[in-house]
């Protein structure tokens, strides 16, 4: 039987490392395709540039379909995989309530893109204009959600462990990923009615982005490495006024992991 607290950490590792190496590699062999062909215009094509979604509604759609499924499951499994390891105490565990809420309500966005870049890749963009828009929107809504209650959980777990560096910078590193993503976000969507040429180059431009943004979770997972286990003291911290009596607890026991 498969036990979460003697798994070895790569194995956690390799599920966000490969959906990133799908993803970014599916993505290049589409932008290659389509510039090797001699920039063709496609039917559901409106500039010069190529949207991924024009690409993806060519004779690439079975690759675009399984690519999409494949990013999208890799992407939830590796919240959940953070969210079981915290719960095993393989990760740092969550002092207070807010962090177990903000955790959750990451996995959930994370879900509903995924349902969202399932569906946007069936249905195309030629075939289904309106229905892929709508689930376009989907996805960048579950993908925000996702990324922001992401660093909130973090912003509040790297404060209750402070020895932690680790933590600290896989803070950091998402901050700043899901930020320039969530800008360019914005911006694509002004773009996309009004100058779809640089919609189009935003948007190859936050896809690719997005493989940096799944490989800070290799990041995560890795800090699962080692035997030591984190205490559970989620529900002491949680009756606790501000969890201090769970935080000092923990600082004793996982001061090495810094």
């Amino acid at each position: 039987m498969f036990h979460l607290r003697a798994a070895h950490h790569r194995f956690f590792v390799t599920v966000p490392a490969f959906t990133a190496f799908i993803w970014f590699g599916s993505l290049l062999a589409m932008l290659l395709t389509w510039l090797i062909s001699g920039r063709p215009k496609y039917v559901s094509q409106e500039g010069s540039v190529a949207y991924i979604s024009d690409v993806g509604a060519s004779f690439l759609k079975p690759l675009f379909v399984v690519v999409c499924c494949i990013t999208g499951v890799g992407f939830l499994l590796s919240l959940v995989l953070e969210r079981l390891l915290r719960h095993r105490g393989r990760l740092a565990p969550e002092m207070r309530i807010r962090e177990h809420v903000f955790g959750t309500l990451a996995v959930i966005g994370a879900f509903i893109a995924m349902l969202g870049l399932a569906l946007l890749s069936g249905f195309d963009t030629l075939h289904y204009p309106s229905l892929h828009q709508i689930f376009l929107l989907v996805f960048m809504i579950g993908v925000a959600l996702s990324a922001i209650f992401t660093m909130a959980e973090y912003r509040w777990i790297a404060q209750d462990y402070q020895h932690m560096r680790k933590l600290r910078r896989a803070y950091i590193a998402k901050a700043i990923i899901a930020s320039v993503l969530i800008a360019l976000a914005i911006a694509f969507a002004v773009t996309l009615f009004y100058v779809p040429n640089v919609g189009g180059i935003i948007e190859w431009t936050i896809a690719f982005g997005f493989t940096l943004y799944l490989l800070t979770f290799c990041y995560d997972l890795r800090m699962a490495k080692g035997t030591q286990q984190y205490p559970t003291v989620e529900k002491e911290a949680a009756t606790s006024e501000g969890g201090q009596s769970g935080q000092s607890q923990v600082a004793e026991k996982g001061g090495n992991q810094a």
